[in-house]
């Protein structure tokens, strides 16, 4: 189980600290799935990052298994059972496919192909290819979901998995994400897809860099649209005031 208390998050950008999260509380449990969703900027990304070590909360805590890791470093947290996948995956020229998996089932104690094949990925084409860019992003993106996959965390952090993923490896990843998901597996997706949030356990709503909502799919997803068409008719109530006070 993860847990995240009382999350405050600043950032510091030209010399000025940015308030980025505000009293976040979220417990993720074992055996469920969870989507993060909301709008642009309102914080999604910075949670999983805190729950990964890659952002140092302000203030507040993040307890996994009953221990406190705070202060613990990505690669720590990693050997615990957390991994994490980025919306934007790094390159690393002249690292080859098969090193990077390597690695990655250190952490599982095996090594197997098929984390790329269940990605649509033939290893014969990619095992020996380079981390750079000579892959598309889409490619580089799916190798890195397989590297998760290989990682077999308990906690596992997908940051919107469809970026940069044409429709059919998107509806295979989403197949390969729930088909992988375990009763002892904690699975965290940040995503504004339907799909993904059809198939969850819980949304939570991130908005203004705190929780706004937080419930079940059947619950919440009916308030999430019904919140969007609000804002929807909103601006363009906004946009035909705006435009009637200009000049034809």
């Amino acid at each position: 189980m993860l847990s995240l208390e009382n999350i405050y998050l600043e950032l510091e950008v030209e010399e000025r600290k940015i308030p980025i999260l505000s009293d976040i509380n979220l417990t993720f449990e074992a055996g469920k799935m969870y989507a993060l969703t909301g709008p642009n900027g309102s914080g999604k990304s910075s949670v999983a990052r805190v729950a990964m070590g890659i952002y140092r909360q302000t203030t507040g805590k993040v307890i996994y298994n009953g221990e406190e890791i705070s202060t613990l470093g990505i690669s720590e947290r990693a050997r615990k059972g957390i991994g994490y996948a980025f919306q934007h995956p790094p390159r690393f020229k002249g690292m080859p496919v098969k090193d990077m998996l390597e690695l990655a089932f250190k952490y599982s104690d095996g090594y197997n192909c098929q984390v790329l094949r269940d990605i649509g990925l033939c290893p014969d084409d990619y095992l020996e290819r380079t981390l750079d860019n000579s892959l598309s992003g889409g490619e580089i993106k799916r190798i890195e979901i397989a590297t998760l996959l290989a990682q077999n965390p308990k906690v596992r952090i997908f940051d919107e998995p469809e970026a940069g993923i044409d429709l059919w490896s998107f509806e295979q990843l989403i197949d390969v994400i729930g088909s992988s998901h375990r009763e002892d597996t904690t699975t965290v997706i940040i995503s504004h897809q339907e799909k993904i949030l059809n198939m969850v356990d819980e949304i939570v709503l991130i908005r203004g860099g705190t929780v706004n909502m937080r419930g079940g799919r059947e619950e919440i997803w009916p308030q999430i649209k019904e919140s969007a068409a609000c804002s929807c008719r909103q601006d363009c109530r906004l946009e035909e005031e705006i435009y009637a006070d200009c000049p034809r």
